[in-house]
């Protein structure tokens, strides 16, 4: 296997960091539009000869296919924000390559009813041209970070294992982490935080299909595992909401974040002033976007893990009838401590947890037990090896039955 990896930031450098730790893949590329920073990612490493560094422009697919024929690529691995998702898409199958991201195509809302009807929903952009990938004999794997990706293996681990009937499929994120030393420091990239949390969070209903909401719309409070706690959670648009319903029959399927009131507060101010628009203005002279500013005065995530403490949790709450043929209700979960992940790997909880997800997944399609081509979300492959690997590589995952 030799693997493109685009985007040398925080998840694509932790994710490098977990892969040389395996011996699935002959060769991977570390791209960057920023060459320092992917020589600084592949310096981390010194004595892996497996990885390289080079340039490429993200936004540019014939950038991103030029760069996959001339290193032979057969995977490319999108871990840059999502603005950049369809030229590496487009990229990678142009060039010969398998794909697989984090984080899939922006939606659009709706022109006049956003908060009651989709318009272009995450993803659309990609499932659009899905024949084209199977008539190529490639594949396209959506959404497998942390999250989507390991809510979405949990969806057919439920639906395989344990549940005959699903009367909702809900992801529950939260954490306790704090950075030290900051009034307001994201542990995870601002630019996507904005675009997830102020779009109308879509919500999937079996009868209904999929439809809008109000952002932060229905708050509830969950109790998270390992000691994190009670977190009051809000729904937020995510791409789980889109995928799961794809391969797993559920009634409804939700998403709700932990985001924390000042959070919330913070997001809906940049929303009042217009810091959360993407489009170019004036500023003496210059074309800004407002976001991209936003993102420049904050810290980067990447670099925080030494102020952090505290725990991450992904995971799935799964509610219906139980293949006893009872009442079923079972949180399934994976939390990774900060204290842990840089001591072990010199990387912050919430990166490593969204980076070791995709690197599973190309262990096990260089394995073969993962097969397919098309346009596939991860709830179209077997869980129990996912599942198996994560305790594998030394980070388990749990399952908790609720009230």
């Amino acid at each position: 296997m030799r693997i493109l990896t685009l985007g040398s930031g925080g998840v694509g450098s932790a994710a490098v960091g977990i892969a040389t730790r395996r011996d699935f893949f002959e060769l991977m590329v570390v791209a960057d539009y920023d060459l320092a920073r992917a020589e600084h990612t592949v310096g981390r490493f010194p004595s892996d000869k497996r990885l390289i560094a080079a340039q490429v422009d993200a936004s540019d697919a014939a950038s991103v296919a030029a760069l996959v024929r001339e290193h032979n690529i057969t995977h490319v691995f999108n871990a840059v924000d999502p603005r950049f998702v369809m030229p590496i898409f487009e990229g990678a199958i142009a060039g010969g390559a398998d794909y697989l991201d984090m984080a899939m195509s922006l939606s659009k809302p709706h022109p006049t009813d956003p908060y009651s009807q989709v318009g272009l929903k995450l993803g659309d952009e990609q499932f659009a041209q899905e024949q084209h990938w199977v008539d190529s004999e490639r594949l396209a794997l959506v959404g497998i970070g942390i999250e989507p990706g390991l809510a979405d293996v949990f969806a057919r681990y439920a639906a395989d294992e344990h549940f005959s009937e699903i009367d909702e499929a809900g992801v529950r994120d939260g954490s306790n982490l704090v950075v030290a030393g900051y009034d307001f420091a994201p542990s995870f990239s601002i630019w996507t935080t904005i675009e997830e949390c102020l779009n109308p969070p879509v919500i999937f209903e079996k009868d209904r299909g999929w439809f809008t909401t109000e952002p932060f719309s229905e708050p509830e409070v969950f109790d998270f595992p390992e000691g994190i706690g009670p977190v009051e959670c809000v729904n937020v648009e995510h791409e789980e909401v889109l995928l799961i319903p794809r391969w797993v029959d559920a009634k409804r399927v939700t998403f709700k974040y932990g985001l924390g009131n000042e959070f919330i507060d913070v997001l809906r101010t940049l929303h009042k002033l217009g810091l959360d628009s993407t489009t170019p203005v004036m500023v003496k002279g210059q074309s800004v976007s407002p976001r991209d500013v936003v993102a420049a005065c904050l810290p980067d995530p990447a670099t925080l893990g030494d102020k952090m403490s505290g725990k991450t949790c992904a995971g799935l709450w799964v509610r219906g009838t139980g293949k006893d043929g009872q009442p079923r209700s079972t949180y399934y979960y994976h939390v990774v401590d900060n204290e842990w992940s840089m001591s072990e790997y010199g990387d912050q909880a919430v990166v490593w947890q969204t980076a070791i997800n995709p690197i599973i997944a190309l262990e096990l399609l260089h394995e073969g037990t993962w097969t397919g081509v098309g346009v596939l979300g991860p709830e179209a492959f077997p869980a129990q090896p996912f599942l198996d690997k994560l305790v594998e590589y030394g980070s388990p995952w749990g399952m908790r039955e609720q009230d």
